[in-house]
């Protein structure tokens, strides 16, 4: 009867060892699933955000000539109505970038970043701090942090 019962532990003690190996092997494998789900979610996102680059890159120059048509308002009808209503429609514009986590690169005043920005010329400028952007020749814009477009700009020797 002692090894009867001794045999029976044995066995129970192997089955509660198995148990536990399956439910750790489970516990991982649920893990690696979850994970691989959540990487999954971020890579679509990433996907459809810069499948979106690509019209956007193509919206971006519309949008740099429409800010250059606006800077060649002459001062005494910018407070026109019809004047009004296109910077209204440039703010439209901004806001609908904005929410695409589209942003413009700040250039003008910044120090130059091959990261960010592309020289145009470097010239000697009065005022201006050396390797000093001082003017801005074409935007550039971010998205999601990332470059798409780096910004055309004139730095201070």
């Amino acid at each position: 009867m002692d090894k009867q019962l001794e045999d029976l532990q044995d066995e129970l003690a192997l089955a509660q060892r198995k148990a536990e190996e399956h439910l750790d092997g489970w516990k991982r494998a649920k893990a690696d699933y979850l994970n691989l789900k959540k990487d999954n979610e971020k890579f679509q996102t990433e996907i459809i955000q810069f499948a979106n680059a690509g019209l956007i890159a193509r919206l971006l120059p519309v949008f740099d000539n429409y800010k250059l048509a606006l800077a060649h308002v002459p001062e005494d009808q910018k407070k026109a109505e019809w004047v009004s209503g296109f910077f209204h429609i440039k703010k439209q514009f901004e806001d609908f970038l904005k929410n695409l986590g589209i942003e413009e690169i700040k250039t003008l005043g910044q120090n130059f970043n091959p990261e960010f920005h592309e020289a145009a010329a470097h010239e000697e400028k009065e005022g201006f701090e050396p390797d000093a952007i001082f003017e801005e020749v074409k935007a550039g814009y971010l998205l999601q942090g990332k470059v798409i477009v780096p910004a055309k700009v004139k730095v201070a020797k």
